[in-house]
């Protein structure tokens, strides 16, 4: 198993849209499509009170590859986008790493 940890810095005051978009819309296609969400997280004290972050698990990194891609190019999910963006952007920045739990790690 290997995990993305993905991290959203919205555009200031857009964090409120950036989570209406996953828990109406973006949860839903993924299940369709297979994409398994671990954990969601805003900032609660950091850098930046406007992040959400988040973990995805995906068996391999052909798994990630094939169904992030199907994710991109979902009709359904281009949509979606256009429609939450259509009062501005609502990231700043995304980042994501592609971490490889270790022998000791209580997820695996």
């Amino acid at each position: 198993m290997i995990y993305e940890l993905r991290i959203y810095r919205t555009v200031p005051g857009r964090l409120p849209a950036l989570l209406a978009r996953f828990q109406n819309h973006t949860l839903r296609i993924w299940d369709r499509l297979g994409i398994r969400q671990a954990g969601f997280w805003t900032t609660l004290v950091g850098e930046s009170s406007s992040d959400l972050t988040y973990l995805l698990a995906w068996a391999s990194l052909a798994e990630r590859e094939q169904k992030w891609a199907a994710f991109m190019a979902d009709p359904e999910w281009q949509q979606v986008r256009a429609d939450s963006e259509q009062d501005g952007p609502i990231n700043l920045n995304v980042s994501n790493q592609l971490l490889a739990p270790t022998a000791f790690s209580a997820v695996g």
